[in-house]
């Protein structure tokens, strides 16, 4: 396969990819002109969000070609779209043949979220790092199959790491769970493991919805997932939220009243420097505080008190 790689300015790249996808190119990715140099400049973000500088002073954007396009008849056509020769600053080099599933498969490895919780990908299924299961009885590690998909949460983020510790410290058999923002219900999976009663996770991405769904029949557990004009009313024994700040601090009213009496509140997806902040939008209802913190992120627990 093949590569045309473009030269331009931070104003012309956001337009110059989306005339290349028009144009039909396979993908398309900017990549910082100057990395590795002096001139190299950082795009930051709130975590999980997007940067306000969508591109660098000067771009490399470079497009993936079908086998049945030659970069100068692309060329061509992008000058006619885009009202810009750009031979002059066109570069075409070939991409080595890649087995990416493989490669993307190396990128996870089993996870230890506790010496009682693993996250599994289903290739690593005789991976001998992997505790046996049936040898122990009552003392079996809980081992859950969760392969990388499109809805967030593969186990490897300190926040759920954060989370789900606090659960298997916690979580008393039969308690009800919410799990909002469930990504691909790994929380919530890992709840019904720990012996949950009723589990219910909801996401406002119907990707995610369809994800959870999966992967809990996958792991030979009941949870209900969907989208929060789905979600019935009611209250749970306990509430787990791993988002953003932002949005948790939107959040806070409708979160806390879903917590019943009594009842705990778990939030993370929260930085350190945050959880001040955080947990001060939940005052009025609970009184949070940090449980455990790693890596930079915190998690905040609090109960609701008995009516």
């Amino acid at each position: 396969m093949r590569e045309l790689v473009l030269s331009c300015s931070e104003d012309r790249a956001e337009a110059l990819s989306d005339i290349l996808l028009d144009l039909g190119v396979l993908s398309v990715s900017v990549e910082d002109a100057d990395s590795g140099t002096e001139h190299e400049t950082p795009l930051f973000g709130e975590p999980g969000g997007e940067p306000d500088v969508q591109a660098w002073h000067h771009n490399r954007v470079v497009a993936l070609l079908p086998d049945d396009v030659q970069a100068d008849v692309l060329l061509h056509a992008l000058e006619q779209h885009s009202g810009q020769d750009y031979s002059g600053l066109a570069t075409v080099r070939e991409v080595a043949d890649t087995d990416w599933v493989r490669l993307t498969q190396s990128q996870f490895a089993p996870i230890c979220i506790t010496d009682q919780i693993w996250i599994v990908p289903s290739w690593h299924r005789e991976n001998p790092q992997v505790p046996s299961v049936g040898a122990d009885g009552d003392n079996d590690p809980i081992l859950i199959e969760l392969d990388p998909g499109l809805a967030f949460g593969t186990g490897s983020h300190p926040t759920t790491h954060l989370c789900a510790q606090w659960l298997a410290a916690n979580l008393q058999p039969g308690q009800t769970v919410l799990d909002y923002g469930c990504g691909s219900g790994i929380l919530a999976i890992i709840a019904a493991r720990l012996g949950a009663g009723e589990v219910t996770g909801v996401d406002i991405d119907e990707q995610a919805v369809q994800s959870t769904d999966y992967n809990a029949q996958n792991n030979g557990v009941q949870v209900t997932a969907c989208l929060p004009d789905g979600l019935q009313a009611g209250a749970f024994d306990i509430v787990v939220a791993n988002i953003l700040s932002n949005p948790l601090k939107v959040l806070a009213p409708m979160l806390c009243g879903r917590v019943s009496p009594g009842g705990r509140l778990i939030l993370s997806g929260v930085l350190e420097r945050q959880a001040q902040e955080v947990a001060a939008a939940y005052a009025p209802w609970i009184e949070m505080s940090v449980w455990r913190s790693h890596e930079g992120w915190v998690c905040l627990s609090g109960t609701r008190e008995q009516a």
